[in-house]
């Protein structure tokens, strides 16, 4: 069958997959130049994880945690600024017995457990663009029928990073919603969030703001929560405050440190991600967008005859 012959979508799949469309790219990593591509990179990692198997809450599961990390540090790699590493992170259930009393404190009253959500976001410095951000999600949560509480500054002691950390790092801002009422449970609650955070990251990208590039959600649920950054294994439980706090309860810990053997570190780049982590090679950033523009004009009808 020749390019005349081929049904159309199979066409406008391979037009796809011949135009990449990346566009929430760290805005950090360089321009392609002499051998360098950001669109070819790839990274392998180190990974841990630590549950108690009757759900069973304590700071311990998360100290364990942290000490796998430490021992994966190898697993890692620096630069020249033996402080600037590839990055890592830690996945826990939302510690309720930590955010209560915290976030009442700052004038929010949480409801019960699974019934309000932590967006956990890397903000942009700029003060306009950060509030830009913060005006969009404001909107779709409106929106989308659920409930905003409030925000709150995430504490970091950053003396230890590299200089050269710092210089990228992002404000650290934690958002609460409530559960709205068309939600029917948790299962519902998870996949609002989820449309809530993509409806949000289009708008933002598709605005094309000022600044705003730096804008990346590390997780939004009403379930788990992570913390994650461009910092070394040892490092992440000093440089995010609420990590050493005894009331920073939870029953599991997914670590993960970073290994990127040739790829720019970035702090979006550091794992676990909002549902997994991973250990091993993974197929380009590039690739993942040209097979998910492929298909996009197979799931489209789909989409329409749902509606």
């Amino acid at each position: 069958m020749n390019a005349r012959t081929q049904p159309p979508h199979q066409s406008a799949a391979r037009a796809s997959v011949e135009t990449p469309r990346i566009s929430a790219a760290d805005p950090f990593l360089p321009k392609a130049h002499g051998l360098y591509d950001p669109a070819r990179e790839h990274d392998s990692c180190g990974v841990g994880f630590v549950a108690d198997m009757k759900n069973r809450k304590s700071h311990d599961i998360l100290q364990k945690g942290l000490q796998i990390l430490v021992n994966l540090d190898h697993r890692g790699a620096t630069g020249a600024d033996v402080k600037m590493g590839d990055g890592c992170g830690v996945l826990t259930q939302i510690p309720h017995g930590f955010f209560t009393p915290v976030c009442a404190g700052l004038g929010m009253g949480l409801p019960a457990p699974g019934h309000y959500a932590i967006g956990q976001f890397f903000m942009p410095r700029d003060a306009s663009a950060r509030a830009q951000v913060e005006r969009i999600i404001a909107e779709v949560i409106a929106a989308e029928g659920q409930v905003f509480f409030g925000w709150r500054d995430v504490p970091v002691d950053n003396s230890d990073l590299g200089e050269s950390i710092k210089a990228v790092e992002p404000v650290h801002r934690q958002l609460f919603v409530g559960r709205g009422a068309n939600v029917v449970d948790e299962d519902d609650f998870e996949r609002k969030l989820y449309v809530l955070r993509k409806v949000v990251s289009n708008r933002i990208y598709a605005a094309a703001i000022a600044g705003t590039t730096e804008y990346y959600p590390v997780s939004m649920s009403c379930r788990t929560i992570v913390y994650k950054g461009m910092v070394l294994a040892g490092q992440l439980g000093a440089y995010y405050k609420d990590l050493s706090d005894p009331r920073f309860e939870t029953a599991l810990a997914l670590v993960h440190q970073r290994f990127a053997t040739n790829t720019f570190p970035s702090w979006r780049l550091a794992h676990p991600y909002r549902m997994v982590a991973h250990n091993g090679e993974i197929n380009t950033l590039r690739g993942n967008v040209n097979w998910m523009a492929a298909r996009s004009v197979l799931i489209s009808p789909l989409c329409a005859t749902m509606r």
